[in-house]
């Protein structure tokens, strides 16, 4: 099969994307926008493919699911196109390299190890072994490898947890909650803007604190309110709709009371019959 039937086969698989990824990047006939691109270019597409499929995940959407997983694929050739034309890794070295990292940190699976350990011990297995990985690439210190470019508050998690691992933690929530009502009255007592941005950011880091002691996702509890939000300020909407009105025709008075009738209709509709 020549090159351009692959292009076209509708069967090609993972060779087929690869080869159409080199064509795109082809620097004298390929897609003058798709050469342009870097892998800074190209970093926010492949953080905004990855929401995109926990959101289609979250939807329970598997049609749409299909699709964005291949979104976010295109962004794994896309930056191993990328790193092979600077010499740097291939499409098959980077799948070797995430091999042999699966391989090596399931010893119990795939080496001499016992499969009988509880979720527990696996858990403190698989972070031994991965601290073993960054002492091998020269990372000493207690945060180091905690990876810059995730969301912050996930990014705060996982700092908290890598202190909490060598003594660095309160171990107790209701010790937490103390510094939330701090970091607040902080903020509270913030004198210029400078000052209530790194409030902010303090009451936030504690918060994410909070919901690593009680088990919470951040990052999902954040898009749950997210999604209530916006589920009940388009029923609000509705309701000024009925009334001949927009939002912008209204009043806070108004809404905020049209907002507890949202609010109450959803809790009768929670109520068992």
């Amino acid at each position: 099969m020549g090159k351009d039937d692959l292009v076209f086969d509708p069967h090609g698989g993972i060779e087929r994307l690869l080869l159409i990824m080199r064509r795109l990047r082809d620097p004298d006939t390929g897609c003058p926008w798709d050469i342009e691109q870097t892998f800074e270019s190209i970093a926010p597409y492949t953080i905004e493919e990855a929401y995109e499929v926990a959101d289609a995940i979250e939807r329970g959407s598997m049609d749409e699911l299909k699709g964005e997983l291949g979104d976010l694929l295109l962004q794994t050739v896309y930056h191993t196109a990328m790193g092979e034309e600077l010499g740097h890794f291939t499409f098959q070295s980077v799948a070797d390299a995430i091999s042999d990292k699966m391989v090596a940190r399931h010893p119990h699976v795939f080496g001499d190890e016992s499969r009988d350990k509880s979720a527990e011990q696996q858990t403190k297995d698989w972070e031994t072994v991965k601290a073993a990985e960054r002492a091998s690439a020269k990372q000493t210190r207690t945060l180091d490898g905690v990876a810059l470019g995730m969301p912050s508050l996930l990014r705060a998690v996982k700092l908290q947890k890598r202190a909490a691992r060598v003594g660095f933690d309160w171990p107790e929530i209701g010790q937490v909650l103390d510094k939330v009502a701090e970091e607040v009255a902080e903020l509270k007592d913030a004198t210029d803007p400078a000052h209530a941005h790194e409030e902010f950011g303090d009451l936030m880091f504690v918060m994410a604190n909070v919901a690593r002691h009680m088990g919470i996702d951040p990052e999902a509890a954040v898009r749950d309110a997210n999604g209530k939000f916006t589920r009940r300020f388009n029923a609000v909407e509705d309701k000024l709709a009925a009334m001949g009105k927009t939002p912008d025709q209204s009043d806070l008075a108004e809404m905020d009371a049209l907002w507890d009738e949202v609010k109450a209709e959803e809790r009768k509709e929670k109520l068992p019959d």
